[in-house]
């Protein structure tokens, strides 16, 4: 098993986010989520555990896509959970992780809100 740098600050899971991504790593992107954690993706559903999300971001990644770094909002932490954000480029929405402090140190994703939509009038 390939042993991945740990996210160590709550906004750090984005950036290696993208850095595995760009490099096609759908299991270098599930190493950033807990066991058990709960994606909304595809759009209208949910992908539940980091089995199920390594085999999702193996189809994406399938495809290359490349994603660019934004810059995050401000992180809200209380305790051992935190909210991190970054708005997306069409300023419609945003996107929302609910990461946890583990036993080292690190933090890993919980809940994975890639993208929701503002409603328009």
């Amino acid at each position: 098993m390939t042993e991945y740098a740990k996210a160590m600050r709550p906004e750090d899971i984005t950036r290696l986010f993208v850095e595995r991504s760009n490099a096609g790593d759908a299991a270098g992107v599930a190493a950033l989520y807990e066991e058990d954690a709960v994606l909304a993706y595809p759009p209208g559903g949910r992908t539940v555990g980091r089995e199920a999300i390594r085999a999702l971001w193996e189809k994406v990644l399938a495809n290359r896509p490349h994603f660019e770094q934004e810059q995050p909002l401000p992180t809200l932490i209380s305790g051992d959970i935190a909210l991190t954000s970054t708005p997306p480029k069409d300023n419609a929405g945003a996107r929302a992780q609910v990461v946890r402090r583990q036993p080292d140190g690190s933090w890993l994703r919980l809940l994975d809100q890639p993208e929701f939509v503002t409603p328009r009038p």
